[in-house]
Formats: C-alpha cells, structure tokens, sequence
C-alpha cells in the first residue's frame, strides 16, 4: 500500500464528514423535509460563526417582516441553532414562543460546517474576518482537507485559505502526506510527482484535455492547467524547479507589458465571494435603497480579469499618472471605508 493510499485510508472519516452536510437533514417517508414546530425555550444560541454575534438592527429587520420567514435548522443532539439565530431573536421580538425548525442529525463538526455553509448562501452575509476564522477553525479540525474544498465552505478562494493555513502553526511533521479534494478524492499534498507525469502526458498528447490530463497524472484540473501553462512558458512543471530554458534574469516589467502576475487577484475572488452574499441578504434584495446599493457597489468592482486589458491599454506616457489617480481613488475608498466601519460601531 502506498503512503497515499495508506492517508486515504486513515482520513476516510474526515472524507465522510465532508460529504455529510445536508444529507443528514431529517427528511419525512414523502422524501420533503421534515418541518417541525419548536419552542423557542429549548434552542440554543452557541457556537455561532459570527464573531460579533448578533446584529440587533438586522434582527428587528426580520421582525418587522410581515411574510413567514424560513424554517430555522437545529442540531438534533445539542438543539443548538445552527442556521436561524436571527429568526430566533426576531420571533421573541415579536413575542413568540415556537418556530418552524428543521432538524439536523450530524455530529458537532459537521454543524458548524453547515453553519457557515447555509449563511453564505442567505440571510446576513458573514464578514470576511468571519469566514478567516471558519477557515482557521476547519484548518485545525481537517488539516487533510483541500484549500479549495474549504475555500468553497467558507466563501473565500483557495489562496486565502493556503494562507490561512500557513498562518496557522499546524505545518512541520504535523502536514498530512494527503488531502481530500473537492470532488472527495484524496490527492498527495506534494503535486510533483503529478505533475511531472502531466509534463509527459502533454508531451505524448498534445491535444489531451486537461481532464484528461488530470485523470492520467493524478491531479486535479486545476494543476494540469497550471502544469501546461508552465510548459508553455519553458518553465520546470513543478514551482521551484529549474527552467528548462535555463534560469531566467529577474526582468523589472514595463508599463504597456502584461504583469507577470495579476493584480489583486485573491482581493477580488473574496471581493466577488462577499458581493454574492450582500445580493441574498434580505435588507438589501426587498428595498430599493438595498438594490440600488447593490447595482453601485457591482458597477465599482474590480474583476479577476481587468488585468488582462487594464495595463495594456494604458499608453506608456499617460501611466504614472493614471498611477496616481488610482491611488487617489484607493484613499477616497479608504476613507469610505472607515466611515461605513464606525456606523458599524456605533450600531452595535
């Protein structure tokens, strides 16, 4: 048995735990969710992702809503509340004793896993620092799980994981040998050998899709991309090898070249990943001063790929100067900022 398959053995808990989440949701014999009623007396608020917990202003929000607001999820076992707490407060403001709830029955893990989960995808959107910390607390629990199968828990991109997870003190003699994927397979956390044998699948087919490349070498899509754009370029097909072509001089880039690296890429794939979750939050999808704000903030932001147009287009003579206007707008944005973080204050 390989060190690989020795992990996936010693891992396959974790690998089920992450492929639980709403499967364990109590279901009736019609195959619909199971929708209970339960008094408010027996739920319990802990355990919250949100690190300032409640927000009174979105509670009374909710309780001056006049259509049926979304059964509530509760863990069986603990009758801890795990998507709802808003919904439990607004319905005391409104002077109830019970709720609509659904039940479910995984382990505490798994709760707080779908905790996070269910808040991305509705209701108060988490904030970044929230989702930072639901990546630490993951990190911690299911060091062999992928940055991306966290990433696509928490709302942030694998990048701010890995970062997360270096930042963390769990590397060094404690780093699994391998690591589940999104998909529930189990990768090696060390590509090379991958991706060397990508190198040569490219080199006996030329035309193989990355799929297909993936398939044959062991790895995931995302790093038989990677592997082929590296070969492209001359480059080694694992980081930190040689270049074939020889080492390549450090070259400083001029401005009407393309950057070797995107800019503010990871910024704005968690950027993109908060705005997905304002546009569910329903203080701002049911009124028109929240939609409009929605269209403003979408029409303002920075895309992944501007980078590819963006440098290039600008003429050589006229860069420093959009340089700075930029920076202009970087500290009116930054001003902006800090005005909206001390409302946030002032509110709490």
């Amino acid at each position: 048995m390989s060190h690989v398959e020795g992990a996936a053995t010693a891992i396959s808990h974790s690998k089920r735990a992450m492929l639980r989440s709403e499967s364990e949701i109590s279901y009736n014999g019609n195959g619909e969710e199971s929708i209970v009623r339960v008094p408010i007396s027996m739920l319990k608020l802990t355990d919250s992702p949100r690190i300032d917990g409640e927000d009174p202003a979105h509670t009374k929000l909710l309780a001056e809503i006049a259509a049926p607001l979304p059964p509530i999820v509760v863990h069986r076992q603990t009758m801890r509340v795990i998507d709802g707490e808003h919904r439990v407060r607004a319905a005391l403001l409104r002077g109830e004793d019970e709720l609509d709830a659904r039940f479910f029955d995984g382990d505490e893990d798994s709760a707080f896993i779908m905790a996070v989960e269910a808040n991305l995808a509705h209701g108060l959107p988490l904030s970044l620092a929230d989702r930072r910390a639901a990546a630490q607390r993951i990190v911690e629990r299911h060091a062999d799980w992928s940055d991306r199968s966290i990433a696509a828990a928490v709302g942030l991109s694998a990048e701010a994981v890995a970062r997360v997870r270096r930042n963390s003190g769990l590397g060094g003699g404690q780093s699994p040998i391998a690591r589940i994927g999104r998909d529930g397979r189990v990768r090696p956390v060390d590509s090379t050998q991958g991706r060397i044998r990508a190198s040569q699948v490219l080199e006996e087919k030329p035309d193989a899709s990355l799929r297909q490349i993936a398939k044959e070498a062991g790895i995931s899509v995302g790093t038989a991309r990677d592997v082929r754009d590296r070969v492209k370029r001359g480059l080694d097909p694992a980081p930190g090898g040689r270049d074939k072509k020889g080492p390549t001089p450090v070259k400083t880039p001029s401005p009407n070249s393309d950057p070797a690296t995107p800019f503010g890429r990871t910024t704005a794939d968690d950027t993109a990943s908060t705005l997905q979750s304002l546009r569910k939050d329903p203080s701002l999808r049911f009124t028109e001063a929240g939609r409009r704000l929605l269209r403003w903030l979408d029409g303002h932001a920075l895309r992944p790929d501007d980078d590819a147009w963006v440098v290039p287009s600008v003429p050589p003579h006229c860069a420093v100067l959009i340089a700075e206007i930029a920076r202009q707008y970087a500290e009116m944005w930054h001003g902006f900022a800090e005005v909206l973080e001390q409302r946030g204050h002032e509110a709490t």
